[in-house]
């Protein structure tokens, strides 16, 4: 085994200047969910000209692909993501607040990181069956849209992944760990009211407010807070109030729901309730209400079976070091982080392992997290959500965080954004393309570990699995 981590090694020596433009040219090109033609055109050019078989469209998703190399044994499924979000557009490197674009996208989640990592994995993956080292087919799924779109659950429901024996990704991070605990389902639901327009100071009487439906609806579920579980969370924005004019009675308005439970069968529970209050505010304003469900995504099943092995992966790869510029800037960029970010950052920690954090509070000594979070079996269900978990219902998977960025670093933040072209995200990636492309290695090598992985998904979900999208739901770019 030791040499053949050695010649991992030599072939990431090889192909890191490549990999490094790739996930640069990701970041100055920040796309939003399903518009992510350029990041598809970026990876597919270079996935075709080393070799792979590319599929452009699948899932009925223009924006997805897969790239296929090999032909005989298992199929290890690489996940990779390269969505951006709005409004996080920042320069590169600054320690200060800057737009490159005011208003424009930004990498705020590190997806230009998290696509090309796994992009290195099945590019060395590829050289080693080349070389007869290993037997086995390796594909890289392009998802795109896990931002606010659950990519990989449409995906899921077109049976994109029906054929994979294992899935791995990972995400970029502030600390470096397994992937160990849950997400939260989720439903994401458009409320369009429609009223009638009317002079606000000359017939008022004669308007009905789809603007008064939506804020009756918002106080309605603002009661409903009070009555669902500790762990769910209901988000929403108003996505039209109706107009600029407050002497116009508003015709139309509309609110954007987003609703979290630790299952997608509490979730569609909490939904039904939040139906019923948009019904109450359409009769009570005399409107009529249109509910649009635009997507959702499951809660995901870790995998102990490859959790364990991508732990070991974690310590023998050995975290990134930095030069003393590098540590200059993130010293500077330590200090834009709030003590409220840090010890967030610790509390997530926390709920990984039972072991006391080694970093206790905020300080120059701690820019970054200094070893790998101990890995452990959990019940826990971190606060947000992920449309990898439907893939975990369908295949056994696993992923892990890495370091990319100062301890602390929130994500959806300009500080992730101006981090993630720099030598701190770009050496934290490649430390997790090696750990993905070594557990891929590891798994081809031992198939035994691959059944095991498969035995241990199917006691999990006892075949109960069903997709949370409808089926005549379509993707909606325009979200």
């Amino acid at each position: 085994m030791a040499n053949i981590v050695e010649e991992v090694e030599n072939l990431y020596d090889q192909y890191e200047k490549e990999l490094i433009h790739l996930s640069d040219r990701i970041w100055e090109h920040p796309e939003t969910r399903f518009k992510e033609t350029e990041s598809v055109k970026v990876f597919t050019n270079y996935l075709r000209q080393i070799g792979f078989e590319i599929e452009m469209g699948v899932g009925g998703i223009d924006t997805a692909f897969v790239a296929k190399y090999g032909t005989e044994g298992p199929v290890i499924g690489i996940l990779g993501e390269y969505d951006a979000l709005p409004g996080l557009s920042q320069k590169a490197g600054s320690p200060i607040r800057e737009p490159l674009v005011e208003g424009g996208n930004g990498h705020g989640c590190g997806h230009n990181l998290l696509g090309t990592a796994g992009i290195g994995a099945v590019v060395v993956l590829k050289e080693l069956i080349d070389k007869g080292e290993v037997e086995g087919q390796i594909h890289y799924f392009g998802c795109p849209a896990e931002e606010g779109g659950s990519g990989k659950t449409f995906m899921v429901r077109e049976g994109v992944f029906d054929y994979v024996d294992v899935a791995l990704t990972w995400h970029p991070n502030s600390f470096t760990s397994v992937f160990n605990f849950s997400s939260l389902a989720n439903y994401q639901v458009y409320f369009e009211f429609e009223g009638i327009a009317s002079h606000a100071a000359n017939s008022p009487h004669l308007g009905r407010s789809a603007l008064d439906a939506v804020e009756l609806m918002n106080v309605g579920v603002n009661y409903l807070r009070e009555h669902i579980s500790k762990d769910a969370k209901v988000h929403y924005a108003i996505t039209n109030s109706g107009g600029m004019s407050p002497n116009v009675v508003q015709a139309e308005a509309e609110v954007l729901y987003l609703i979290r439970a630790n299952t997608i069968q509490e979730v569609d529970e909490i939904y039904k309730r939040i139906v019923k209050i948009a019904e109450g505010a359409a009769l009570m304003t005399e409107t009529k209400v249109k509910v649009k469900f635009d997507k959702a995504c499951s809660n995901y099943i870790p995998n102990d079976t490859i959790n364990q092995i991508i732990y070991k992966k974690l310590q023998l790869v050995g975290l990134p070091t930095y030069n003393e510029a590098e540590l200059e800037y993130a010293r500077k960029m330590a200090e834009t982080i709030s003590p409220a970010e840090f010890s967030s950052a610790l509390d997530e920690i926390k709920t990984m392992s039972e072991d006391n954090p080694v970093v206790k509070e905020k300080g120059s000594e701690s820019v970054f997290y200094p070893v790998v979070v101990p890995y452990q079996k959990s019940k826990a269900s971190m606060a947000g959500s992920t449309d990898v978990a439907d893939v975990s219902w369908v295949v056994p998977t696993a992923q892990f965080f890495a370091t990319c960025f100062v301890l602390g670093t929130p994500l959806h933040s300009w500080q992730l954004v101006s981090q993630g072209k720099t030598g701190l995200a770009h050496k934290g990636m490649i430390y997790a393309s090696k750990v993905m492309a070594l557990t891929g290695l590891e798994l081809l090598q031992n198939p035994e570990l691959i059944e095991q992985a498969k035995k241990e998904l199917q006691e999990q979900v006892k075949d109960t699995y069903i997709n949370p999208i409808p089926k005549e739901i379509v993707p909606n770019m325009y979200g």
